[in-house]
């Protein structure tokens, strides 16, 4: 018996058209959400990246005027430096400087002088001197 042999019969290929990758937009880490309990807003916080116990000139390697303040404050723990706030910090740190303006203004008072645009402390304290 004779085998048959298929003859495989080769075929143009069509040139197949290639698949382009669309270009994606890089993933975003989603924001803090906040959240409404009652009347004020709430955020709802991440888990930190750095501890507590993390030593503040490491976080500030590169910012002296920040080391200043923590060396001011006398922290220096991100856990120490998070008693603060904002506000507590700026007072701490303009509590000398308003203390030592005052006692420029007082001294220059004294002797009937006084700084640009301070009138008015100059008056009062000469009320107040001579009232007393």
């Amino acid at each position: 018996m004779s085998a048959k042999r298929k003859v495989a019969v080769k075929r143009a290929a069509k040139p197949v058209a290639k698949r382009t990758k669309t270009a994606r937009a890089p993933r975003k880490a989603p924001a803090a959400k906040v959240v409404v309990k009652g009347k004020k807003p709430h955020l709802v916080h991440r888990r930190p990246k750095v501890t507590a116990e993390e030593k503040l000139y490491l976080l500030f390697k590169d910012d002296y005027e920040a080391r200043q303040v923590f060396a001011y404050l006398r922290v220096e723990t991100v856990g120490e430096l998070e008693r603060y706030s904002p506000a507590q910090i700026i007072d701490v740190l303009t509590k000398p400087l308003q203390q030592t303006v005052g006692r420029i203004r007082e001294k220059l008072a004294e002797k009937y002088r006084r700084l640009a645009g301070d009138d008015a402390y100059l008056s009062t304290y000469l009320e107040t001197r001579d009232n007393a």
